[in-house]
């Protein structure tokens, strides 16, 4: 998953379709994202000390990652993620469809000298 955290992004699937929001977390291992503002629960809280009031809560529950796509900063609209080996040797992320680097994934490996 090349998807990271505070990366814009566009839901494109379920009942949050269309919407934009950053996303806050990241589960690798179970493939799944929380975006700000988007998938929005209702969570009951007993009355507690902490809380003394009690009710509902309205919080974001992670979403699929194959149902977000990142939003491309060049061109604003939703794009493939890919990943390329720049010139100094490093892995990087970039827009499929404008060509635009988003940062480093993994920096250049280190090749032993001869002597």
């Amino acid at each position: 998953m090349l998807i990271k955290v505070s990366d814009l992004v566009e839901v494109i699937a379920g009942r949050d379709k269309g919407q934009r929001g950053t996303v806050l977390s990241v589960d690798r291992e179970n493939n799944r994202v929380i975006v700000e503002g988007v998938n929005r629960v209702l969570k009951h809280v007993k009355k507690s000390q902490r809380n003394p009031q009690g009710g509902r809560l309205s919080k974001e529950s992670p979403l699929d990652a194959s149902k977000v796509m990142l939003v491309c900063p060049k061109t604003s609209k939703r794009t493939r993620l890919g990943v390329r080996i720049a010139a100094d040797g490093s892995k990087e992320r970039y827009c499929k469809k404008s060509g635009v680097s988003l940062g480093v994934v993994a920096p250049a490996k280190r090749t032993k000298v001869s002597k």
